[in-house]
């Protein structure tokens, strides 16, 4: 009888936690209407977004608006103009914290952005390429035609950082620019380009693989140890993954080693309230399972597949729902700290140079901000990564 109860007391417990997760799943005060950008539609970013609002108007009622926008200025726009609480972002968001490239510009600087979750999975970013191309390895489109977006330093600076893989620089192909992610994919099915960077398993590149030209994913092995040199130099925030799903054949029983980083980045700037951002982060972990077949690389959301060392700091409505979880370390709570000293040295930085009557001329201000700002990262003792 004594082991009956202990089983009984056990199934007790259970039920009372069960009970209590739902009591806390319907306690999440998500608002009635969000608005988060993403990449363009049909791209795994958006589709992520799109499953998570299915999720959000579920479980809380929620009318979460996705706005597909073709690059990374558009992403960041509404949410700088308050216009949108979120963004299902590529690595552009670190590039906008950090006030490189793009955002180096009067209009843009140092963006305060913050991280909520962002996605690991089976799947790589790296530069797909046209099967009819004749291309093997990454050095094989030295001379290739590779495409660029206006406005999107992430993506091409991503292209860059793969080719770099390859011993392979701007000057070693020939870029093709478009106005938008999608456009730039339509390119290698009209035979505009040759390659491209996505996701694995974003529709675009699906697209391709089904075309005539088809598509394949030049492999990135880790062992090569100067190759990765090469490609962390120019994208940091990059490392060398296992990628088992996607196109071009892309299976668990043909994995690919490629380059990855974690994609999409759900984030929003720092000033949006801790309140907001505590909802959407914990009804993304808590309701993780309502979402996580939703849509490819949606898996990637997992709570245990967080970085939370990486090159972002988290916003503080996320660190609490992190907390809430269990799984927020001292050690994370240090990198955070250090990340927003970064980003509090770079907005210092970018308020002095702004007063000191800057260049007007576009290329002579950038070149003036970033030697600004590599004084300022080095007096703090901080490294510049950009130069």
């Amino acid at each position: 009888m004594g082991q009956i109860s202990a089983v009984r007391a056990t199934a007790a417990v259970a039920a009372a936690l069960l009970v209590s997760g739902l009591a806390c799943a319907q306690d999440i005060k998500v608002p009635q209407s969000l608005t988060m950008t993403a990449y363009d539609t049909g791209s795994s970013g958006f589709s992520m977004a799109v499953a998570i609002g299915k999720m959000m108007k579920d479980k809380h009622g929620t009318d979460l608006r996705v706005l597909p926008a073709g690059n990374d200025i558009a992403r960041l726009a509404p949410l700088k103009a308050g216009r949108a609480q979120a963004s299902a972002m590529g690595v552009g968001s670190y590039f906008a914290a950090e006030g490189v490239f793009e955002f180096g510009s009067k209009d843009w600087g140092p963006q305060p952005l913050r991280l909520m979750l962002a996605s690991t999975s089976c799947n790589g970013l790296s530069l797909g390429v046209a099967k009819d191309a004749g291309v093997k390895e990454i050095k094989d489109l030295k001379g290739k035609r590779v495409g660029f977006v206006v406005g999107s330093p992430a993506l091409n600076q991503n292209a860059l950082a793969v080719l770099a893989y390859g011993g392979l620089t701007q000057a070693d192909v020939k870029i093709v620019e478009f106005s938008s992610y999608g456009a730039m994919w339509k390119g290698i099915v009209n035979n505009e380009i040759d390659a491209a960077f996505a996701s694995t398993i974003s529709g675009q590149s699906r697209e391709v693989d089904a075309s005539p030209r088809g598509l394949i994913w030049p492999p990135a092995p880790a062992a090569d140890k100067a190759a990765w040199a090469r490609v962390q130099k120019v994208g940091p925030y990059f490392y060398p993954h296992m990628v088992s799903c996607g196109s071009g054949g892309l299976s668990k029983t043909n994995p690919v080693e490629l380059p990855a980083y974690p994609y999409p980045i759900f984030m929003a700037y720092a000033s949006q309230p801790a309140d907001v951002v505590h909802a959407i982060t914990k009804s993304m972990i808590v309701n993780y399972d309502a979402y996580k077949d939703g849509a490819p690389g949606a898996d990637g959301l997992e709570l245990k597949r967080q970085n939370l060392s990486w090159v972002l700091p988290y916003h503080e409505g996320a660190v609490k729902a992190i907390k809430e979880a269990g799984v927020w370390t001292a050690e994370a709570q240090a990198h955070n700290d250090m990340l927003v000293k970064r980003q509090n040295t770079l907005a210092a930085a970018w308020g002095e140079f702004m007063k000191s009557s800057p260049p007007e001329d576009k290329d002579a201000f950038y070149k003036a901000w970033m030697a600004k700002r590599k004084d300022a990262m080095v007096k703090a003792g901080m490294d510049p990564i950009f130069e």
